[in-house]
Formats: C-alpha cells, sequence, structure tokens
C-alpha cells in the first residue's frame, strides 16, 4: 500500500523487538496504517527490546508533550569486557579482571542501591546526541569523536533483581579483538563467543536523558573493570507501561483498536467542551479559568475518566497555574492542549486537533 495521509489519528504502544531501531519499528507502523505520519516518542537502542510510544496522523504534534518524561527498565550488566558502544553489540575494546566481590549479593545489593541520586553522566559516544548539527553516532561510524558534555539526570530507584555468570558475546563482525579474523559460524557470519562474565540483573527508574549504558559503563569504572550493557529492556516511559504496549504482529491485526488514551498518557488535568465552548476551542479562541473547569482522576486505573460523570474523576478545585498545561476533551476525543497565560489570566491553545486524537482504553 502506498504510504499517504489517512483518516487515522491516534497513540499507540508498542513492545519493540530487540534487533530493531526505533525507526525501523516506524516504518513498519507506516505500512500497517497506510499512514505516512508517524513517529516515536523516545529512542530505544536496537539492542533494547520493550516500551516505544507511537504516534500516527495528526497524533504527532503530541511528540513534543509525550517526550521528556521519566522512565524504568530491566538492564543486564556484564562485567569483565568493555565495548566502543557500551553494549552487546559493540566491538570489544578492552577486557579486565573482575573483583570477587561482584559475585556476592550482599555487596551487590547495597552498591546498586548506591546509584541513586542526582548526577552527572556523560553519554555514550554512539548516541544520537547532536553537536554542531551533527549525530554523535554518525561522526563515531566516521572515526571522528564528539567532545560531548556531561548531562544532569536522576535515578529514582536501583534495585538488584538477579545475578548470574555466563552469556554469549556476539562477536565483532570481520574480525575478533586485537585484530585477529574472527571464528566463523556454519552461515559464514562471526559466531557468538561464550564467555562467563559476571552479570546483574538492575531495575533502575531514572529521569529524561539518562543513558543506561552509561550506568552500566560507569558501574564497572567504580569497580575497577570494564562493563556493558548485555540485554535491556523498557519496562515503562512516562506513565506508558510495557502491559498496555502490543507486538507489531498483533498492531497489524487490531490497528485503530490499539488505540491508548492520549488524555491520561499526557498526565495533564483535562476538561470537557460541548456546544460553543466546543466551538471555540475547535477555532482556538482563548478562554477564562471559569470557561475551562479542570478534573482529575480520583486513581490511575486506564479509561477511567472517559466522561465528566465517571466516578472515576472528579472536578479539581486548585487554580490553574502560569504555564500548566491542560486537554481538553471533546466527543470523547483529545481536541486540544491549552496553556495557562498567568499574566493575563486566560488559557491559551497550544496545540489543536481539528479531527481529534482517538481515545481508546488500555489493552
Amino acid at each position: 500500500m502506498k504510504r499517504g495521509t489517512t483518516d487515522f489519528c491516534l497513540v499507540v504502544g508498542v513492545n519493540k523487538p530487540s534487533g530493531m531501531t526505533s525507526h525501523d519499528v516506524v516504518n513498519r507502523v507506516r505500512r500497517i496504517f497506510g499512514e505516512r505520519r508517524v513517529g516515536h516518542t523516545g529512542t530505544l537502542d536496537p539492542l533494547a527490546s520493550g516500551v516505544l510510544p507511537i504516534c500516527i496522523g495528526p497524533a504527532t504534534r503530541l511528540d513534543a508533550y509525550l517526550v521528556g518524561h521519566d522512565k524504568r527498565y530491566v538492564v543486564r550488566i556484564a562485567f569483565g569486557v568493555g565495548t566502543d558502544t557500551d553494549d552487546a553489540q559493540g566491538s570489544v575494546l578492552r577486557r579486565g579482571d573482575v573483583p570477587a566481590q561482584v559475585a556476592d549479593r550482599s555487596f551487590a545489593e547495597r552498591f546498586v542501591a548506591g546509584l541513586v541520586g542526582k548526577k552527572k553522566q556523560l553519554p555514550p559516544v554512539y548516541s544520537a546526541i547532536k553537536v554542531d548539527g551533527k549525530k554523535s553516532y554518525e561522526a563515531a561510524r566516521a572515526g571522528n569523536i564528539i567532545d560531548l558534555a556531561p548531562r544532569d539526570i536522576e535515578v529514582f530507584s536501583a534495585r538488584l533483581v538477579g545475578m548470574g555468570e555466563g552469556y554469549a558475546l556476539p562477536a565483532p563482525a570481520g574480525a575478533a579483538e586485537g585484530g585477529a579474523a574472527a571464528e566463523q559460524g556454519a552461515d559464514g557470519a562471526a559466531a557468538p563467543e561464550q564467555v562467563d562474565l559476571p552479570w546483574w540483573d538492575v531495575e533502575f527508574h531514572v529521569s529524561k536523558g539518562t543513558y543506561i549504558r552509561s550506568l552500566a559503563r560507569d558501574a564497572g569504572l567504580a569497580l575497577g573493570c570494564p562493563a556493558h550493557v548485555a540485554a535491556l529492556e523498557r519496562t515503562q516511559a512516562g506513565l506508558l507501561p510495557l502491559e498496555e504496549c502490543v507486538s507489531l504482529e498483533a498492531l497489524a491485526e487490531l490497528k485503530e483498536r490499539a488505540a491508548l488514551d492520549p488524555v491520561r498518557l499526557l498526565g495533564f488535568r483535562f476538561a470537557y467542551a460541548d456546544g460553543a465552548l466546543e466551538e471555540r476551542v475547535a477555532n482556538g479562541n482563548a478562554l477564562r479559568p471559569g470557561d475551562l473547569p479542570l478534573f482529575v482522576r480520583r486513581r490511575a486505573d486506564a479509561a477511567v475518566e472517559l466522561c465528566a460523570c465517571t466516578a472515576g474523576v472528579r472536578e479539581s478545585c486548585r487554580a490553574p497555574e502560569d504555564g500548566e498545561l491542560a486537554s481538553v476533551i471533546s466527543q470523547n476525543k483529545l481536541a486540544a492542549i491549552y496553556a495557562f497565560d498567568g499574566a493575563r489570566g486566560v488559557w491559551r491553545p497550544r496545540c489543536v486537533f481539528q479531527k481529534g486524537v482517538q481515545r481508546g482504553s488500555c489493552l
């Protein structure tokens, strides 16, 4: 099917499989919906699997409001080998002896708990960060290194959930470490190297902009040995948990039935517009606070605020704050996002959807 514009306007959650890039997923979704306007709201490394929010049709305008949230991951950190990408898909750069205490569960639990807090983090060289308009990973592949500045991040929680030893470390394509030819598999490709590296499985809750590969790399540095990410799964992005995401195969069958509720994912207070107010919102008119009474959820369950009379919502008594964003619902669709202008005491439109973004329930 030739991709163009369609009537689709929705947000879905894809459980990205390991081995695909985020852009690969976007292209698959374009084919599934026959819609060229598709975008994701948070890149996942090819090695990683898990939560990838996808916006379709005019809903791609929500990208700016669905990025920048905190995230949760489960990562396997392998000790004793460092790679150029800080994960198992990179080429081996160095090996080192692993301290015996890494195999001690009590020590591991204490060390992981000590990772919580605010800190400066140096992003991986192979990342999508742009410096002077050039992506760091593109420069690295060309043999150039961009000087990346440390970033402020925060680890909200960190918990050891498992530990063990031994897994297959993928061999670099073409040559093994040190320039020797890599062992070839039956199909001629470089064969994985079975190594007895100790590993920890760690559950992280982190702020926006945190690179888990850097956390793994820095954990090894703190212990005096190289380390890298052996496996990674994103279990939550903002308010979207893995349980509400679907595989690409399921999405191809469900299509718009896989729609999630953008109002819940945005997490803003929300208002309902009908009649004359609906028309004013559609026209992008400024609104007085009295025109736009705000509601909040009584609890965090999915799809409980589908109408004003739903027991899952209540009217909010808190006055709007300067710069606050609010979702406006009309005909059970997300009709607009408004921002409060405290200086003038009015709500002003930030993003108006003439069609409205479909509201679904979490699967």
